[in-house]
């Protein structure tokens, strides 16, 4: 199992310096494609938590990430994303990749801009664990405070679970100071109907600064999740949502 892990991290590994030689390359040639440009980052971190769970089981595997956009002048955008990702209760997923498209923009004079894209999340030797969700968010600065707003359900089955939908409504505040650094938060709660599915509310808060052309981020996860909870109450799935610190270091391009 960890030779496969290892397997996996690697390849992952490989693809995101491929993706970055790409990336710096394209920024030196200061060209456009199809009236569009292109854009990505790549990181490493000491754990992975999308609202709420580890999705590298707890840290067990490393939590690599990457992704590269191509966004035309019009603001519609594509791209892809990929990340190492372990679950205990699904043991064949090592990574995943997920394409994305959307569009983005400002709503006239309001000064509120908006993001919508679907996002189709593939696991690697799992199909039956794929399933697409509908972002749509808000933004509006108030003084030195940006506000977002998050309404993102499902399209299909939730992670495969047959009858299980879900969304996820959540509020992103962010500001930034004069030094450099940025403070930015989240609180949501993530609907799940279905038979035998719950909800939960999830939030994080951390700051970030660049340092060198790099982006660090530490930020601190925690969600209600209990030993009542009917689909991650068991000692396993307290472990997955246990609350922590994450360091992530990353690099945009």
């Amino acid at each position: 199992m960890n030779k496969v892990i290892k397997t996996t991290n690697c390849a992952l590994v490989s693809t995101m310096l491929l993706s970055c030689s790409f990336l710096a390359s394209a920024e030196q040639a200061k060209g456009e494609f199809l009236n569009g440009t292109f854009s990505g980052s790549a990181g490493i971190a000491t754990d992975s938590v999308f609202r709420g769970e580890s999705t590298v089981a707890d840290g067990d595997t490393t939590a690599i990430f990457a992704n590269f956009t191509w966004s035309h002048s019009s603001g519609f955008y594509a791209g892809v994303s990929g990340a190492t990702a372990e679950y205990e209760s699904t043991p064949d997923i090592r990574s995943n990749l997920s394409p994305y498209l959307g569009k983005s923009g400002t709503i006239g004079e309001s000064g509120i801009s908006y993001n919508v894209f679907v996002y189709h999340y593939t696991y690697a030797d799992s199909d039956d664990s794929n399933y697409t969700e509908l972002w749509m968010q808000i933004a509006k600065d108030f003084g030195p405070v940006n506000m977002k707003l998050e309404v993102t359900p499902t399209l299909d089955d939730w992670f495969g679970a047959k009858g299980w939908d879900g969304v996820n409504y959540a509020i992103h505040p962010s500001t930034s100071f004069s030094n450099g650094i940025n403070l930015s938060g989240s609180l949501g709660y993530q609907d799940l109907s279905g038979d035998g599915a719950e909800g939960w509310g999830h939030w994080n808060l951390g700051v970030s600064k660049n340092f060198y052309g790099l982006n660090f981020d530490v930020r601190y996860h925690d969600s209600n999740i209990d030993s009542s909870h009917k689909v991650y109450g068991s000692e396993q799935g307290l472990k997955i949502f246990d609350s922590r610190f994450v360091l992530g270091v990353s690099k945009s391009f």
